[in-house]
């Protein structure tokens, strides 16, 4: 095992944008990272074992529900905190990531903008613990970018839901306690449901055989003949926009997060390089790792301002679903990137597992694809600049 020495590059001095709240809240989700993930997370990731030994820690730094009120246990911070933490998280790892964000944007979010009190003061502390941890379910074996489609429906049986169909890809699903499960009522109209552990028909079977986030926990939501109380619906929002608004918020969070791995692999070469002679004298005096090196610090940069401007969009209230899908996009293709530009500094070292280089690699495969693939969030961005949609 590595010792963690990751220095973060600010090559704009974008640290002087943030306030000393922001720092501080950084701080805990960096000195985390360090002390918890960084000398567990390569263990984890080839057993493919999710470490939930970090749950407790992730609600002490406030990894879950950050910018809720702080009567229901959230932080009240704000949301460039909140892209703070995710960047952190990721750093040590998207599945690690996934977890935190799947929690506060997915779960939490969802219980606290369209539930009821009663709803919120029975999940939402424990939630932003980690007594208590969540999934969400919109994606479906057949409608992954089309969950318009979806075929998880339930009925009103009078004193009851009755609830059938089946979600896939869910990160948590094996170990949550409730999952937020959008479905259709009898007029095809789409609603969120509250979906509790132990309810008779409700199981979750774990996804295997993963080459990416193998140290996150996925797996299905299966729904068989599931009763569901009537004060388990969340009633102040339906129709599609109520799951994709909480993607909207999701999203925002990936794209700091990935700037997280983006940081990692380039400080990893960064570092390898002055220490890796080759034809006496450090490979960081050669020109074509210079270019690699350079390349990868301009877009961590683009990304940052992308991001931070982002954020002070979502602060203000201002943020449309189109920008969150430019900065998600771009900045998850720009680690990807970075990641096999990094490897190919640390040449067949790269591969191995004594450095987080692979791994980010894999990782970003699939953030790529999740919460809106990359291809989809090019045509909402189209769509978003002409008018017509593509899809």
């Amino acid at each position: 095992m590595r010792e963690d020495l990751f220095e973060a590059p600010d090559y704009y001095l974008l640290d002087e944008l943030l306030t000393e709240e922001h720092k501080m809240v950084r701080k805990a989700a960096r000195d985390f990272v360090k002390k918890e993930i960084s000398p567990i997370i390569e263990e984890a990731a080839q057993g493919c074992k999710f470490p939930k030994q970090l749950l407790k820690g992730l609600g002490e730094i406030g990894a879950f529900g950050c910018f809720l009120p702080e009567k229901y246990g959230g932080g009240g911070v704000d949301q460039i905190s909140y892209g703070l933490i995710m960047q952190e998280l990721e750093r040590g790892d998207s599945g690690i990531r996934s977890t935190a964000s799947v929690q506060t944007s997915l779960v939490m979010d969802p219980i606290y903008t369209y539930g009821t009190e009663e709803q919120r003061k029975k999940f939402l502390p424990k939630l932003a613990t980690g007594e208590m941890m969540g999934s969400f379910g919109l994606t479906e074996p057949d409608h992954g970018s089309n969950p318009a489609g979806m075929l998880t429906n339930f009925k009103d049986k009078g004193d009851h839901y009755l609830l059938n169909g089946s979600k896939m890809w869910i990160s948590n699903a094996p170990f949550a306690n409730i999952a937020i499960v959008w479905a259709k009522d009898e007029n095809k109209r789409i609603h969120g449901l509250i979906v509790e552990r132990g309810m008779n028909g409700f199981s979750t079977p774990e996804t295997h055989n993963k080459w990416s986030l193998r140290a996150s926990a996925t797996g299905e939501l299966v729904f068989n003949n599931v009763k569901i109380p009537k004060g388990n619906l969340l009633p102040n929002k339906s129709g599609l926009g109520a799951p994709l608004g909480c993607l909207d918020s999701a999203r925002f969070g990936i794209a700091w997060g990935a700037i997280g791995a983006a940081m990692d692999c380039y400080d990893t070469a960064l570092q390898y390089s002055k220490e890796r002679l080759q034809f006496d004298k450090p490979i960081a005096a050669k020109q074509l790792q210079q270019k690699k090196l350079a390349e990868m610090v301009t877009e961590i940069t683009k990304a940052q301002l992308l991001s931070w401007r982002l954020g002070t969009l979502k602060n203000e209230g201002k943020a449309t679903s189109a920008q969150i899908s430019m900065a998600k996009r771009n900045n998850v293709e720009m680690a990807l990137k970075i990641a096999r530009e990094a490897r190919q500094i640390l040449g067949a070292n790269g591969i191995s597992g004594s450095y987080s280089i692979m791994r980010h690699m894999m990782n970003l495969e699939s953030v790529i694809t999740y919460e809106g693939t990359h291809d989809i969030h090019l045509l909402i961005t189209g769509m978003d600049i002409t008018g017509h949609s593509a899809f």
